[in-house]
């Protein structure tokens, strides 16, 4: 037997001691019978919470304490570590179930850009990878983000897993993170409200999401130790405002508190941030899980509002271990109710989010086909065109001769590294970058830019140059009507990268601009990146890391197939030095010294002119705004709008909604937003509801969302640099506690 399944074995063994007793007992004579009848967890009825509570009645202590400590799902070499029996091979994780009383196993895999695959053992797993988590939220489109959760939950029912470590919240702080890619942005409007889509998406699958990392964990650099210090107030109004979008769109099952301190405190011992925000003034009803070994203490980390350690064998301290909690027991450092409301809390989730009623199975059939439909028209819609100067695109299908230079476009596209890495049906398509073992491989999706522009454009002539020899690239340039440059900067967990593209690509793409004045770049990367040789370019494409089916979408959008509607979620500085700490990723204490101006509202507040502003995005159309309303609606504003296509081509208008007040952090704040597909001439009159948390300020000493009274502004525009219409309105000051929502 397995170390890790030996030492479940033994935990256990009380239990099925009581079940013997309990078979043993029905030979008895009725009158001699005193044990209550074991209720079966599918058995309950009532709420998630009642049904939470009949468990717990019937359960030994020993049972409640398994359900606090998980198990790395794959073995680890360098610990000595052989994962139970039965993990799913290949997973981030593992908690025993209650066999006794039929309660599942909990089954957690790495899940934010698709069921992800750890310790080397890809040819165990394939999976269909959605573009970037950065991706999905340039595309402003909540149907296609739900739609792409829906599809990674559907491919992890297949595959036995019921708890999925997604939802990632954390805002875009520090420009080199190497996790940027799996997040959603700058804005908290944005990004939460995107992320609770895609956990909606994920969970109607009878499957629990996590919201994570909780919270301020927006570097890698030292994140196992580091500390972001940043004010309550400043907290409340960005990174903590995500997170509760996130939640109330998206009602996930776990949290997940992250490996960094905030203002002092380990996250995964926090009582402000576990038990006074998510549960108290939040009122959210689910459990926290730790990241994987993240937490430093039992007692502390318990009475803080932790309720379930995560991945023993990965990491060894085992805090969570039924030796230390039975240790603190015995100590009155915990007591007996504390393990009630922590196992309590699993097991309401279970319940409220079909765990229990709808239990899954491995080895379920896939639909590969209709999952990179669905990854590629995300794909189409997150890529946004930044430039497009002399309508060098789209390529149009009589285009003669096409230089493709650079970034294995002949091959397949980029994804980012770490534990959200989802290996493709199929192969890498180049194997052997380094690094190859953690955090890497990197890994490339077998879907050729190159290729699919050949079947889109069948009477062109096609050249290849790898662009590792900038000589050849430019004669390869030279000789061509079009070149099309495939910059790459690969990203990953546990590391942070400069903001800017790998190697000598800068150097080449000004190069072949030399060359060839209708050069187009094609930017594969983690987040945004410094050009030095944008002026010299007529077109730009951001592409992110545009997962399974990346190679056919990119050629889609180059060639006009799609008219891209992407939008930035992240603005592009012009320069490191115009970000609130220009040098490298700080160690120790990270002061957030931006507070809540976070991106745009750093650039806006400090009069800086970014290279491509938040919210900015091209068409091979136009769309013009008209008519705009504003009216009062409880708390909040409710704006109306007129919406045309003034162009030739159908295309989608992704209206944004900016709102302006006294005392903000910085000028401007993003109100909402509303994607809207229309054909040439067509006009539309669309609404977009402004939550009242997005015109209060939250100040020191007075917990709350204050509104001042006096003049609000509400802009409509297609950026954040790029408004319109305004319209002035008076509101009365008001106040909303720490408690309200929608």
């Amino acid at each position: 037997m397995r170390t890790a399944a030996r030492e479940i074995a033994m935990r256990n063994a009380p239990a099925k001691m009581l079940a013997a007793c309990l078979l043993s007992a029905m030979t008895v004579p009725a009158a001699a019978q005193t044990s209550p009848p074991v209720v079966l967890a599918a058995q309950t009825r009532g709420t998630p919470e009642q049904r939470a509570a009949a468990m717990l009645a019937q359960m030994t202590r020993d049972e409640k304490l398994t359900l606090l400590k998980g198990y790395f799902g794959t073995d680890f070499p360098p610990a000595r570590f052989e994962a139970p029996d039965e993990a799913r091979y290949g997973s981030a994780g593992y908690v025993p179930g209650i066999p006794r009383l039929g309660i599942p196993p909990q089954w957690q895999a790495d899940a934010g850009i698709g069921v992800a695959t750890q310790g080397g053992a890809a040819e165990k797993r394939a999976r269909t990878a959605l573009p970037s988590g950065l991706a999905v939220a340039a595309t402003w489109d909540l149907a296609l983000a739900r739609a792409g959760g829906a599809m990674i939950g559907a491919e992890a029912r297949a595959d036995g897993f019921n708890v999925l470590l997604a939802g990632s919240v954390n805002l875009l702080r520090e420009p080199r993170n190497g996790r940027n890619f799996e997040y959603a942005g700058e804005d908290p409007l944005l990004a939460g409200t995107i992320v609770g889509a895609a956990i909606a998406g994920i969970q109607s699958n009878g499957i629990i999401s996590t919201v994570k990392h909780y919270a301020v964990n927006d570097q890698e650099t030292d994140r196992g130790t580091g500390n972001s210090v940043i004010a309550e107030p400043a907290l409340r109004m960005s990174d903590l405002l995500a997170f509760q979008f996130a939640i109330e769109r998206g009602d996930p099952g776990s949290a997940m508190c992250a490996y960094n301190k905030v203002n002092g405190t380990y996250s995964c011992e926090h009582p402000f941030l576990l038990t006074q925000v998510l549960r108290g003034e939040w009122r959210w009803p689910g459990y926290v899980l730790s990241d994987w070994g993240a937490v430093h203490s039992t007692a502390a980390s318990a009475n803080a509002g932790l309720d379930q350690e995560s991945g023993f064998g990965l990491q060894r301290d085992d805090w969570f271990g039924a030796d230390k909690l039975r240790a603190a027991l015995a100590a009155g450092q915990i007591d007996d109710a504390r393990i009630d409301l922590m196992a309590g809390r699993i097991l309401r989730s279970m319940f409220a989010h079909g765990l229990i009623d709808r239990p899954v199975a491995p080895d379920q059939p896939i639909d590969f086909a209709a999952h990179r439909a669905i990854s590629r028209a995300a794909a189409e819609a997150g890529i946004v065109l930044l430039k497009n100067e002399r309508g060098v695109l789209p390529l149009l299908a009589g285009a003669g001769r096409i230089a493709v230079i650079g970034g294995h476009a002949d091959k397949g596209v980029l994804s980012g590294g770490g534990s959200s890495q989802v290996y493709p049906e199929g192969t890498n398509a180049v194997p052997g970058i380094a690094p190859t073992t953690w955090p890497g491989p990197v890994v490339y999706y077998p879907s050729s830019p190159l290729e699919e522009l050949r079947k889109l454009l069948p009477g062109a002539t096609f050249t290849f140059d790898d662009g590792v020899d900038p000589e050849s690239a430019v004669r390869a340039a030279a000789g061509a009507d079009v070149a099309i440059v495939f910059g790459t900067q690969w990203a990953s967990e546990s590391i942070d990268v400069a903001p800017a593209l790998s190697d000598s690509q800068d150097t080449l793409i000004e190069s072949v601009a030399l060359a060839n004045r209708n050069t187009v770049v094609v930017l594969e990367t983690g987040g945004p990146v410094l050009m030095p040789w944008a002026d010299r370019v007529p077109a730009i494409l951001a592409a992110w890391y545009p997962g399974r089916a990346g190679g056919e979408a990119i050629a889609r959008v180059l060639t006009g197939a799609v008219n891209p509607s992407g939008h930035l979620p992240a603005t592009f500085p012009k320069s490191l030095d115009q970000l609130p700490w220009p040098g490298e990723p700080r160690r120790g204490d990270v002061a957030y010294t931006e507070g809540a101006a976070v991106g745009y509202k750093w650039f806006d507040a400090q009069r800086l002119e970014p290279l491509f502003p938040f919210g900015h995005g091209l068409s091979y159309t136009t769309f013009r705004h008209d008519h705009l309303a504003v009216a009062r609606e409880g708390d909040g504003l409710f704006a109306m709008v007129e919406v045309t296509n003034t162009g030739t081509r159908a295309g989608a208008d992704v209206v944004q909604v900016y709102v302006s007040g006294r005392g903000w952090e910085a000028p401007r704040r993003l109100g909402g937003f509303a994607k809207v597909a229309l054909e040439p001439g067509e006009r539309k009159r669309i609404e977009i509801h402004i939550d009242p948390r997005l015109l209060g300020v939250w100040f020191e000493g007075r917990p709350g969302w204050t509104h001042p009274a006096g003049a609000y502004t509400v802009s409509v525009g297609h950026s954040s640099r790029d408004l319109g219409e305004s319209v002035i309105v008076e509101l009365p000051a008001s106040y909303l506690a720490p408690e309200w929502r929608p």
